[in-house]
């Protein structure tokens, strides 16, 4: 339906219940191998192994995502302007690593670990999901403003200020679980 129509079809009570809204996710794993010698402890094999360090600290899973956002507003005849579709998409990246050669007490040691740092990580996409959802509704129950410019700002000030609430629960849920160790994910 083309503006008009959709311009006209409000005005007749039709359709306009509120801005259509989707969240569409992708998402990508990036493993690394790992190749750990029988004189090594797991710890110093993915140590050795892993290309994630942050601030001199070395970390063994990382999870990265992105939220990017569109939308689309209705202007009427007095210059009123609503959103009337949301289109947001989330991208996670999770890093991990990927055992290719150990011993049997290693691969049994890698496996729990790997699991408690998997659902860690998991933790991690839920804020950029939470996030991209928060987004989108938000965005999309935005009440008309009196023009477009001022529309488009107040829905990009509310998408920015989401994300910085989301990126500030993260890091505390990392601080919190000592990066996934109260989880499991932690080594002897």
């Amino acid at each position: 339906m083309g503006r008009g129509g959709l311009a006209l079809a409000c005005a007749l009570g039709l359709l306009c219940a509120g801005a259509r809204a989707e969240v569409q996710e992708e998402h990508e794993h990036a493993p690394y191998p790992v190749h750990a010698r029988a004189d090594q402890t797991l710890r110093e094999a993915l140590n050795a192994a892993t290309p994630i360090t942050s601030d001199g600290k070395r970390f063994h899973g990382y999870t990265q995502w992105n939220v990017r956002w569109n939308f689309w507003w209705q202007q009427d005849g007095a210059g009123r302007c609503r959103i009337t579709r949301v289109a947001t998409r989330l991208h996670t990246r999770i890093q991990m690593p990927e055992l290719r050669t150990g011993t049997a007490t290693q691969e049994a040691q890698f496996q729990r670990y790997h699991r408690a740092l998997y659902q860690h990580e998991q933790g991690h996409v839920r804020f950029g999901r939470q996030a991209a959802q928060a987004i989108d509704q938000g965005i999309a129950t935005l009440p008309e403003a009196s023009d477009c410019p001022t529309l488009e700002r107040q829905a990009n000030a509310l998408g920015q200020r989401l994300l910085a609430e989301q990126v500030a629960r993260e890091k505390a849920y990392d601080r919190d679980t000592g990066h996934g160790a109260t989880q499991g994910a932690k080594l002897d």
